[in-house]
């Protein structure tokens, strides 16, 4: 049986299993707060809990935001079941906004909160999450189809 957009699929799920292995490490080996010095200064492992959106915008209203990353990840699904076959760059960004987004929604529904652990300290960034890396390489990768997208129709 050949599976349609094969390589969201695959992308999806490393994206949610690489996501929550992660998490799992983290919360296994820090205390909440403990942070791990790997360039002391500008990077760090530092295990912290958000009840909010990127950057803890909306802290406390995850109610929300769980519903929301279960709409998107129902429509990206849909989208690769019932829509047409995706390029390889539309493949790997739906991909991997679905696995980000199921990453955080599942520590949503299961823990009312999202494990942060990434911590870049040199540009005084929010500690985030390998879902929310997933999900930034989506959008790039979405920007990157766009593009090629564009480019080729305008050589025809």
């Amino acid at each position: 049986m050949r599976i349609k957009n094969r390589l969201f699929w695959i992308s999806a799920i490393v994206a949610v299993l690489f996501d929550h292995l992660t998490k799992y490490w983290v919360v296994k080996n820090f205390r909440l707060g403990e942070t791990l010095p790997l360039i002391p200064g500008v990077f760090h492992f530092t295990y912290v809990t958000n009840t909010g959106a990127a950057f803890s915008l909306f802290s406390g209203k995850v109610e929300w935001l769980k519903w929301l990353s279960l709409l998107v990840s129902l429509l990206l699904i849909s989208i690769a079941i019932f829509g047409p076959i995706l390029s390889l760059w539309e493949q790997l960004a739906y991909g991997f906004i679905l696995g980000g987004a199921m990453g955080n929604g599942i520590d949503r529904f299961m823990l009312g909160y999202v494990v942060d652990f990434l911590d870049f300290r040199v540009i005084n960034f929010a500690v985030f999450n390998i879902a929310d890396s997933f999900i930034s390489i989506g959008i790039f990768f979405l920007l990157l189809a766009s593009w090629q997208e564009r480019s080729t129709s305008s050589h025809r």
